[in-house]
């Protein structure tokens, strides 16, 4: 096999008490791209649609994550890579992992999978540092390995799976407005109060144990952030009405999806996740701000060839 097509997902990071450590993947929504073969050496980056991104392979995170892992294998031949990016960077739904993960999911099928998921992780956090200027993998991970998964370690790479009940379902919002995630990051708080220290591991432990055993209404007492959202939700226009609208819908939870703009809800069952999409519609069709809204199931595949 000397060219491979592949769905890179999008994903949702941070899930509320799971800053930095937890994510999920989504099913419906991901880049396109092609990994091919080529007799000249090295990594290159020959076409891009959807939005303006560079070339340079150095400059490029799809590029640098290829590059970690050239660098690890012995071959006479390089690749080349296209890439159709239909995730906006900046979104909040993991555009640059989907371009990291791509890549080096790609590359390893045509070299006859030599690297295992942890591994291919591991290639791709250098290309997410490109975009997000420090290694973290908690939207790289659900991308590779599907569903729910919690990042141990990044030094080393340990990752954890985490079971995803079958009725759960997200809707997701995503305003037309642009968040860097580094002025996302310089808002936070360097301490906290023990207090909240308490009720976030306490939530997350929870939330964890709820997933876990299917239990959707411990779930629901789960999903609170009380050391990010209060800092970062400023950032986002309308962001509480979305918030209450959802819950009123029967969200179990609403929370921001990565560094934002994009807001998840977790919800049980299609039905209720179509309503919350009515729901927070609603908000958003009452400003001047552009939005896109999509329901997806939990993705549990992650990354897959689709030619």
């Amino acid at each position: 096999m000397n060219e491979i097509k592949i769905f890179s997902p999008a994903t949702v990071a941070n899930v509320a008490c799971g800053f930095d450590v937890l994510g999920f993947c989504l099913d419906n929504v991901g880049d396109e791209m092609v990994i091919r073969k080529t007799s000249k050496k090295g990594v290159f980056i020959t076409k891009i649609e959807g939005f303006d991104l560079p070339y340079e392979t150095e400059l490029n995170v799809a590029g640098v994550s290829a590059l970690a892992m050239y660098e690890a294998i012995d071959v006479d031949f390089g690749f080349e890579i296209e890439i159709y990016k239909n995730i906006k960077p900046g979104s909040g739904i993991g555009s640059s992992a989907a371009s990291a993960v791509g890549s080096v999911f790609g590359m390893n099928e045509l070299l006859g999978k030599p690297f295992n998921k942890t591994q291919l992780t591991q290639f791709a956090i250098k290309g997410e540092a490109l975009a997000s200027k420090c290694e973290h993998a908690d939207n790289l991970a659900p991308a590779i390995f599907g569903g729910f998964t919690l990042v141990k370690s990044v030094s080393p790479i340990e990752i954890l799976e985490i079971p995803s009940p079958n009725e759960l379902y997200a809707t997701i919002i995503h305003p037309q407005i642009e968040i860097k995630t580094s002025e996302a990051r310089a808002i936070l708080p360097k301490d906290v109060s023990l207090q909240d220290a308490i009720a976030q591991w306490s939530n997350f432990g929870s939330l964890i144990h709820g997933l876990h055993t299917n239990d959707y209404g411990l779930i629901k007492r789960s999903l609170h952030d009380v050391i990010i959202e209060p800092h970062r939700s400023k950032l986002i226009h309308n962001y509480h009405d979305v918030k209450n609208s959802a819950l009123k819908a029967g969200a179990l939870g609403t929370c921001i999806s990565g560094s934002g703009p994009s807001i998840f809800s977790l919800s049980k069952g299609i039905e209720t996740a179509k309503d919350v999409e009515d729901a927070i519609k609603n908000v958003y069709s009452k400003t001047n701000i552009k939005f896109d809204t999509f329901v997806s199931k939990i993705n549990t595949e992650g990354i897959k060839i689709i030619n």
